[in-house]
């Protein structure tokens, strides 16, 4: 089954198309990146498919359902981590799963999980405001997960972290592969080629073509991925 399906999925504001007729289908259970330089869509395309733009164009499936027509159904069990880190900051990391726990109707055995699967325990009761922008992070997407969704989005989830930070997020990020459908974006190119299943490349709102890491590199002609992203991120093949 496949957890995404968009056939020719648009989002014009005014003159600007920033997504431009977007085919892309992602199986359930695989980490997926969607990569491209700034201003390629890849935050619009996640707002669309996480319910947050309303496409100007095009259909699009997101767990079977329509997009368009039946949101509803599929908000219960999206989790979305955006850029910005969406905690509130005078609440403890345990206040802050509780708050999303209730919004969802979660069970409270959730709050627990998390902060055990997500090593948030002996912060539990610290301020968020306190904590590093590591632990915030790491916070953001316990907040996500607390829903117990099928999809979740991590757009950008080691912006701005020190190696050290963003390596301890990644062996979280790859707890997740296989458990729930993650949808990562992100701008550093040893992230996506060490955690992606598959990978997608976007240019001015379009995708240029999906493949493996590997496959992308075989694609591109090269033996760095970074160097085959910038390949094909500008249009260019061996």
């Amino acid at each position: 089954m496949n957890a995404i399906e968009t056939k020719q999925l648009t989002k014009c504001f005014g003159a600007l198309t920033a997504v431009d007729a977007l085919d892309l289908t992602v199986r359930e259970g695989e980490l997926f990146s969607l990569l491209g330089v700034n201003g390629a869509g890849k935050t619009t395309t996640i707002k669309m498919l996480s319910g947050l733009l309303k496409p100007t164009e095009g259909t699009a499936l997101v767990l079977g359902h329509d997009l368009l027509t039946e949101l509803n159904a599929i908000k219960p069990y999206v989790g979305v981590s955006p850029q910005e880190t969406a905690v509130a900051p005078n609440l403890t990391v345990r206040e802050n799963l509780e708050l999303i726990a209730g919004i969802y109707g979660s069970d409270r055995s959730r709050v627990q999980r998390m902060l055990d699967e997500l090593g948030l325990q002996k912060a539990e009761k610290i301020k968020a405001k306190r904590l590093s922008g590591g632990w915030q992070r790491r916070l953001s997407i316990a907040m996500a997960l607390v829903s117990d969704p099928k999809l979740l989005f991590l757009d950008e989830p080691t912006l701005g972290l020190d190696v050290l930070a963003r390596r301890e997020l990644w062996k979280v990020i790859e707890g997740l592969k296989g458990k729930v459908t993650v949808i990562l974006t992100t701008h550093y190119m040893e992230e996506a080629e060490q955690l992606s299943d598959r990978v997608g490349v976007m240019n001015g709102g379009s995708l240029k073509l999906t493949g493996t890491p590997k496959e992308l590199m075989e694609t591109a002609g090269t033996e760095s991925f970074e160097e085959a992203f910038v390949r094909l991120a500008g249009g260019e093949t061996a």
